[in-house]
């Protein structure tokens, strides 16, 4: 390769690594993997080590990755960037070296082994989480800041939201120092992850990729109450050598836990390269039983003597190695790419792939999310394209192969009117995704509407796909409401309708009637209007015309409320159409108000943070039904905040575990139904049953 080749190589790999470094630190949203980022950042450190006078102080590979927010993104309402506080690190917040290579850890070892000689050291392995960086300060055993890593130097203060964090406590016990830093990361646990992506695809949003991007995005909310709300967790691994003083990193670690901190328990001490692979061959099978995402595992030198004096480098510690797995990746082909129009209009690329396992799973189709996205990663129909799971979920593609790219691949066109009715597509306001405007007369976003609303997390009426399908084509049903003038005789009438599938059909709707009122406005379809939110509304208003009657100031006072969604329910309530369909529904005798049997029954377990684990004689959504029932919180997590485990038949040991380290009162199904006010009796799914057969 000539000088003036490398230039031009060497000026295309960094504006590829700026561009992409922004849209994983900022944006939250890479279009490339870690292992990919990584290898153009090491063919970047070798051109510039054989062509020195090419190198720049400003090339990424002398930068950090910065998280730093940017000023026009402060009015974004789910933005992970806006309006944040910069201040500056006491020590410098450095990266690891990356590693995929057992023998470049082996190199490691190696250099560390030398440059130490006769001392006498240990090596720490820990995992590598994969969540959001964050850097906590203590002074008096209060937390006083909480900054995210920034570019290194600088990062915002999320103080705010980091004290929404269960896991991260706002006062310390025990003989802890005056102040000190100690530093780790914000995770979101599967559990959650999946809740919110559930949550965003019902509202037809973009999920998120994978946890980390999700807890980088929760992580730098503009709404502490938001955050909270999110299930994220932090787990702490780090305190800078000058601020405490300790002989190893694994005794401050163990001090740290002593104060009441989150320190993880899977770490381990390793005296040499053996202990270290197989440390790293466990854990690269075990990892996938964790309740949350790890990419890697982290190799430090246990002695602080030894970290001094090794040092730094001016991006990364010299005593200290990161080795990442590399994520289950599968190569296929893209045949092809659908536009599905959902509900709300939203029109989302999705590509249909030649069958390929990965994670245990055949894969056969992936979101493209946007437009953008696809133009982003230069896909094309006919490309063999990399696929991988975020967080092992949900399947995503990642890049394409091309090296493998024929002369009859097609660049696809995105739609410019809707792929259902031929309606002329808009954007949205962020300019992110198209919609068809065509509300009331697209099909495809009236049958997502009666599809959402049979849903068994609606109303739970017997009715799949095929079914809607049918229903809407013979034109019985065009709207909710049609559903419940239907007869056998309709039905009979169909094609493969038969007596019984018929006759069970038919007691579905009846038995909708019942759907308390909760769900019923969940089933109604209104956009950014959750399980959650749907509750949080019924219970605050009570009942039906109280929430039409309601301003949008009124709205916003609700829990899980913002602008946003308030602005929704606002408008959907003052649309004629709608209403008219809420006054057919009301007079079909669906439940329209908060029953005595959903209304707060006690405020017993007020402020509790009760965390639900194991198997009950009730369904965990009916215990945890009964904790809101009387003023409890019920929780997936457990922290310094949780006031006991409810513990049915195996309950999850990881959470037993960590009852015991911290303290905290397990409750058996007996004990918390004793705590309960009333007639020794409870409601289990409707039907009384004595406590004392618990």
């Amino acid at each position: 390769m000539d000088k003036t080749t490398a230039q031009n190589r060497i000026e295309e790999l960094r504006q590829i690594l700026r561009e992409n470094s922004r849209r994983y630190y900022v944006d939250n949203a890479p279009t490339i993997s870690d292992y990919e980022f990584d290898t153009l950042m090491h063919e970047l450190e070798a051109l510039e080590k054989q062509w020195p006078e090419l190198d720049s102080p400003d090339s990424p590979t002398h930068k950090v990755g910065s998280d730093l927010g940017t000023p026009d993104a402060q009015a974004a309402e789910d933005s992970p960037r806006g309006g944040f506080v910069q201040r500056p690190h006491r020590y410098p917040m450095l990266s690891l070296a990356n590693t995929y290579s057992i023998s470049e850890v082996e190199d490691f070892v190696s250099r560390a082994e030398r440059a130490l000689g006769a001392s006498s050291f240990t090596y720490c392995c820990e995992l590598k989480f994969d969540g959001t960086a964050i850097c906590l300060t203590y002074r008096d055993g209060q937390l006083v800041m909480a900054l995210t890593r920034g570019d290194g130097t600088v990062g915002d203060d999320v103080t705010a939201n980091a004290l929404r964090i269960k896991s991260i406590p706002s006062r310390l016990h025990g003989d802890y120092p005056h102040e000190f830093e100690i530093r780790g990361e914000v995770l979101m646990p599967y559990e959650a992850f999946d809740a919110l992506n559930k949550e965003r695809e019902d509202n037809e949003e973009a999920p998120f990729a994978n946890p980390r991007n999700a807890a980088s995005g929760s992580l730098k909310l503009a709404d502490p109450d938001e955050v909270a709300k999110r299930g994220l967790i932090c787990t702490l691994y780090h305190i800078p050598a000058e601020s405490v003083t300790f002989d190893s990193h694994w005794q401050a670690l163990d001090a740290a836990a002593s104060w009441g901190l989150p320190v993880s328990d899977k770490r381990r001490i390793c005296h040499n390269i053996q202990e270290i692979e197989e440390y790293i061959d466990y854990w690269d099978s075990e990892r996938k039983f964790l309740p949350y995402a790890t990419d890697g595992i982290v190799i430090k030198i246990n002695e602080l003597a030894a970290q001094r004096s090794l040092g730094y480098t001016a991006k990364c510690p010299r005593w200290a190695v990161a080795y990442k797995f590399k994520a289950e990746q599968a190569c296929t082909k893209l045949l092809s790419i659908d536009y599905q129009v959902g509900r709300t209009g939203a029109v989302t690329p999705v590509a249909n792939l030649d069958p390929v396992q990965l994670s245990g799973t055949v894969v056969k189709r992936a979101t493209l999310n946007t437009d953008g996205m696809m133009k982003d990663m230069d896909i094309r129909i006919g490309d063999y394209v990399f696929v991988e799971k975020g967080g092992e979920i949900i399947p995503k593609i990642t890049g394409v192969d091309l090296t493998k790219r024929g002369k009859d691949t097609v660049m696809p066109v995105f739609p410019k009117v809707c792929p259902d009715c031929g309606t002329t597509l808009v954007k949205d306001e962020d300019g992110a995704k198209w919609f068809c405007p065509n509300t009331e007369g697209c099909p495809m976003q009236i049958k997502g509407r009666l599809l959402h609303f049979v849903s068994r997390k609606a109303m739970d009426i017997l009715a799949g796909d095929s079914t809607v399908d049918q229903l809407y084509s013979c034109r019985l049903v065009t709207r909710p409401s049609d559903f419940y003038k239907l007869n056998m005789l309709h039905l009979l009438g169909l094609e493969g309708w038969k007596e019984k599938s018929a006759r069970n059909f038919i007691d579905s709707i009846a038995a909708s009637k019942s759907v308390p009122f909760d769900r019923v406005l969940f089933a109604l379809g209104i956009r950014y209007v959750g399980q959650t939110t749907a509750k949080s509304l019924a219970r605050h208003f009570g009942d039906i015309d109280k929430i039409i009657a309601a301003s949008r100031d009124e709205l916003r006072e609700v829990e899980d409320v913002g602008d946003v969604i308030a602005g929704s329910v606002y408008e959907y309530f003052h649309n004629s159409a709608q209403l008219e369909e809420v006054s057919k529904l009301r007079q079909a005798g669906l439940q329209f108000s908060m029953g005595s049997s959903q209304q707060a029954k006690s405020d017993v377990l007020k402020g509790m943070t009760i965390v639900v684990s194991g198997n009950f004689s009730v369904s965990r959504d009916r215990i945890k039904e009964i904790i809101a029932e009387n003023g409890g919180k019920a929780s997936s997590s457990v922290s310094g905040k949780t006031a006991f485990l409810l513990a049915g038949s195996k309950p999850g040991p990881e959470k037993m575990k960590k009852c015991a380290e911290l303290g905290i009162p397990v409750k058996s199904e007996e004990d918390f139904y004793a705590m309960l006010p009333g007639d020794d009796s409870i409601e289990k799914n409707g039907t009384p049953v004595q406590a004392s057969l618990f």
